[in-house]
């Protein structure tokens, strides 16, 4: 299995032969290449022609994150997979508001299928969370009463709002309080959390997107306008609770992560260049991890899993299956 590589620390990347380096205060570390799926750039590195047409060559795509450690964009290889015909079907799909409506009502219902898994799991295990689960049930049936996308939207805000809200009961942590909803900054330490989990999957979601014939700019249940993607912040909305939802809970549940994981800036709470570490070092194991696929009657990771789901709807917009959201057995 291909690996991800995160790096934190200042230096350069660079080609030398047929191989890859990277050069920091820690000396030079070399970069295996055919076992390299991309590569997340936290720190400042600088880059060459040389080495970029390498990775382009060798299908590496390199995603850059900002200062406080927020997704800012990507070198994405030249795309070898392209298909006009998909393209164009997805174009339709998506200016084609009935079937744009189906798909985003059929996202929302993944979403909401697997925030209830999360709860219930948590319920099991003598959390006080029925009555949060409940209200997301009911809000779930809200959305699946709607006509159009803006009430789908709607009634996915209420969802999820109340999802959100049973954070607190299950932690019962003073320092990962959730209150509500922030981000940009975020305004607390769970708030934190969620933003820099979701942003990672969002780019693993694009790396993946890069392997199909989809086109990651046409989205349907979040607008194709001015953002450059938009399809991966879509498929995420099914997988982050079982993903980085269930990751955050573990890490502040077991003390994985604590308040001194993170730094408080002028407007925010950020985590810290530490606390990004343990996330990403729990994320690539969590990516990694085998579960058993219900259909195939085999182990597949949950990294396969975002890929198959793209399959899923590449046949559903040909037209060859109708596409259903993965929901969580366990």
């Amino acid at each position: 299995m291909k690996k991800s590589i995160y790096v934190f620390t200042n230096g350069e990347m660079r080609r030398k032969d047929q191989t890859l380096y990277f050069e920091g205060e820690e000396g030079r570390k070399y970069i295996p290449v055919e076992d390299t799926k991309e590569i997340h750039i936290f720190g400042e590195v600088n880059v060459s022609k040389k080495f970029l047409e390498f990775c382009s060559q060798k299908e590496i795509i390199l995603h850059y994150y900002n200062y406080h450690g927020y997704y800012s964009g990507s070198f994405y290889p030249r795309e070898h997979l392209n298909s006009g015909y998909m393209t164009v079907e997805q174009v339709r799909h998506y200016l084609d508001e009935d079937k744009r409506y189906r798909l985003a009502r059929l996202f929302v219902d993944g979403a909401g299928d697997n925030m209830l898994k999360v709860l219930r799991y948590y319920q099991n295990r003598g959390k006080e969370v029925g009555a949060v689960a409940d209200r997301v049930e009911s809000a779930l049936k809200d959305a699946e009463k709607t006509q159009d996308r803006p009430m789908l939207m709607a009634a996915e805000g209420h969802m999820r709002e109340a999802y959100y809200s049973a954070f607190d009961p299950i932690l019962q942590n003073k320092n990962f309080r959730f209150e509500k909803r922030s981000k940009r900054p975020p305004l607390n330490r769970l708030n934190a959390l969620i933003s820099f989990g979701n942003s990672i999957l969002y780019t693993i979601l694009l790396s993946e997107i890069y392997k199909t014939h989809l086109d990651p700019r046409i989205g349907f249940l979040h607008t194709s306008n001015f953002r450059r993607f938009s399809l991966q912040l879509d498929v995420a909305e099914i997988f982050k609770p079982i993903i980085v939802d269930r990751l955050i809970l573990k890490m502040v549940g077991k003390q994985m992560l604590t308040k001194k994981d993170f730094d408080q800036k002028l407007n925010g709470i950020l985590l810290s260049e530490n606390g990004r570490k343990k996330f990403v070092a729990e994320m690539d194991e969590r990516m990694k991890a085998t579960v058993k696929h219900r259909t195939l009657n085999r182990k597949v990771s949950y990294r396969r899993l975002l890929r198959m789901e793209l399959y899923k709807l590449q046949k559903h917009i040909m037209g060859e299956e109708t596409y259903k959201p993965f929901v969580s057995p366990w």
